[in-house]
């Protein structure tokens, strides 16, 4: 069966909308009609791919994926089929977007299809860790409890991206607020006070003169400095798509004093947690490597677990894996990818049996290292900030005040 979409008029001309299942368009029209409702529109929520269907408008947020995923959880854990877990879901999603996902996904859950399977015909809408984890819950017959823990994780990971993304808030509206405060002195400010001295035809001071100087460049060439910087963050993103130099950039990253220990924070918790629910849920190594890699924003990263996924795959545990890469590095003089720490845990954790806690605890630690990083750069960013901001301001009123200063001492 398929989810249509439709809008009908009812026996007294008011339009109604909503989502059903059918075998095809002619047999939605005949069940609407059997409701005394007459078809306006009826259309598939979600075309296959393979037909080259529309798919839906954007993707879902990690919020929404989280509430999606705990109401299931939820919805399974009281014993209900899965089919009436999703029917429940989709007459309490407020959203149509969602609403019609869900839809879609009841329908193809009752065609026959697993809910793993379902899910990864929605084009793109879950990744692949969440459905390799689903898949596993399925097989296991805990699918419920496993819902919850992937409910936990998808929460915990959009909370650590809140926080450090909040961190920056600040930051950056001090700096809009610069930018727009020394733009407006130097294009309407000193312009005016300009005329003024031009009447008194005194030598200026050098700082007044750098001072107009810049200003007539803001107001004359200002949009082209504003058109280069637009045309170079955009070859600068094409540039970036490029793999071998994404790979440069994302490596460089990495030396940076700051920015590059924030980064490496996050994406090793993004990855060790990522990990752990996916083997804790009895998702093979392998797969939940390939998984796991696949969640990295760092591409040189990336290319270290698709290494270390290789060396698994002849026998290697994963520890290991990833140290005799973390050697090569360092005979090398190369970039330090995985935090040493991270390698450690994962080798306590096979030795034990204990991999699933280890790589939970290592996500915790490099967690709370990201935050921590993020709110200590912050703290340091935001009174230099201020104090650049008052040094510019300072320095446009001096190269205002100094003339001023010269015709009173003159005068006297």
């Amino acid at each position: 069966m398929t989810a249509f979409r439709y809008s009908a008029a009812d026996a007294a001309g008011k339009e109604q909308t909503g989502v059903l299942e059918a075998d095809s368009a002619r047999a939605a029209r005949q069940l609407l009609r059997g409701r005394d409702l007459v078809p306006l529109q009826v259309e598939p929520v979600l075309d296959e791919s393979a037909q080259g269907g529309r798919g839906f408008g954007r993707r879902l947020s990690q919020t929404e994926l989280a509430v999606l995923t705990r109401q299931l959880a939820s919805l399974l854990s009281a014993q209900l089929p899965v089919a009436d877990a999703l029917n429940v879901m989709v007459e309490q999603t407020e959203k149509p977007a969602v609403r019609d996902l869900m839809a879609a996904v009841r329908a193809e859950v009752l065609a026959g299809s697993s809910l793993s399977a379902a899910l990864g015909r929605q084009r793109g809408q879950f990744p692949e860790m969440y459905r390799a984890v689903i898949g596993a819950g399925e097989e296991s017959g805990k699918l419920g409890g496993v819902l919850t823990s992937l409910a936990d994780y998808i929460e915990e990971r959009a909370k650590l991206a809140q926080k450090i993304v909040l961190a920056f808030v600040y930051p950056a509206a001090i700096t809009v607020v610069a930018l727009v405060v020394v733009i407006g002195l130097l294009t309407y400010v000193v312009p005016q006070i300009v005329q003024v001295f031009a009447n008194t035809k005194q030598a200026l001071p050098w700082l007044t003169r750098a001072m107009i100087a810049a200003s007539n460049f803001a107001r004359e060439w200002g949009w082209l400095v504003l058109l280069l910087a637009v045309a170079a963050g955009f070859a600068a993103r094409r540039a970036l798509r490029v793999q071998a130099i994404r790979l440069r950039w994302d490596t460089r990253l990495l030396t940076l004093p700051v920015v590059g220990v924030l980064s490496r924070s996050v994406n090793t918790a993004r990855f060790a947690s990522t990990l752990a629910i996916l083997v804790g849920s009895g998702v093979p190594m392998l797969r939940a490597l390939q998984a796991a890699g696949e969640t990295l924003t760092n591409l040189a990263l990336r290319e270290r677990v698709i290494e270390a996924t290789a060396r698994v795959r002849e026998g290697y545990s994963l520890a290991r894996a990833l140290r005799v890469d973390a050697d090569r590095d360092r005979k090398a003089g190369g970039v330090k990818l995985f935090p040493p720490v991270l390698i450690h845990m994962i080798g306590s954790g096979e030795a034990t049996g204990r991999l699933p806690e280890m790589l939970t605890r290592a996500a915790d630690i490099h967690s709370r290292e990201a935050e921590r990083r993020a709110l200590f750069f912050t703290s340091l960013l935001e009174p230099a900030l201020i104090v650049g901001m008052g040094l510019i301001v300072m320095t446009i009123v001096l190269a205002v005040l100094l003339p001023i200063i010269e015709i009173n001492t003159l005068v006297r």
